[in-house]
């Protein structure tokens, strides 16, 4: 067939063809890689029903303590906690976003959330800090958090409160102790997202 022969219907049935061809070319996108979340977490450290894990990243950084005076107990000392500093980073070891007062994450593309303690458990590992289930109470910006419902802080390392003594001789000393942990993100089911 000549082009000049070709009619509006033969163009038309031409790039329909065409486009079904380099569709059946294309790759189709990888799925999401699964998140492997550890078998022995708490059930109370679990989102509720509806929920799927859909990130998950390690932290390395520090608990920031400062000495201060009990207001409940005049007179008393003790290092309270006051907020997380620490790098996140995806299952390559490349940084991707930050852990900070809120207690806050931020990736690289944009989005912020804020969490809230829900539920709590001992760490596994003695002189850690507690495994955690967190809501989500606000989210900034879009990007992968935009959509999280829930965290979990597990596996941690280090974090407790400082051993040095607390008392007015050094009120207001601040302390960063080293942690790590691994956080998991969950999201709604897609169903239930509909």
């Amino acid at each position: 067939m000549k082009i000049e022969n070709l009619t509006t219907t033969g163009i038309a049935v031409l790039s329909t063809v065409a486009a079904a061809l380099l569709a059946g070319c294309a790759t189709p996108p990888a799925p999401p890689a699964a998140i492997a979340v550890p078998a022995d977490v708490p059930v109370a450290l679990q989102p509720a029903a509806g929920q799927e894990p859909f990130l998950q990243v390690h932290a390395t950084g520090v608990q920031v303590y400062e000495c201060s005076s009990k207001a409940e107990a005049p007179g008393g000392w003790a290092w309270v906690f006051k907020a997380p500093q620490a790098t996140l980073a995806d299952a390559a070891g490349k940084v991707i976003g930050h852990h900070f007062a809120g207690p806050s994450w931020t990736l690289d593309d944009g989005a912020t959330i804020v969490g809230q303690v829900s539920a709590s458990a001992p760490a596994q590992e003695k002189g850690s800090i507690p495994w955690l289930l967190l809501a989500v109470k606000s989210r900034q910006g879009q990007g992968a958090l935009s959509g999280t419902t829930s965290v979990q802080r597990l596996d941690t390392g280090g974090g407790v409160a400082p051993a040095a003594p607390c008392a007015a001789a050094n009120a207001h000393a601040v302390e960063r102790v080293g942690y790590v942990a691994t956080y998991v993100f969950w999201r709604m089911k897609a169903a239930s997202r509909g």
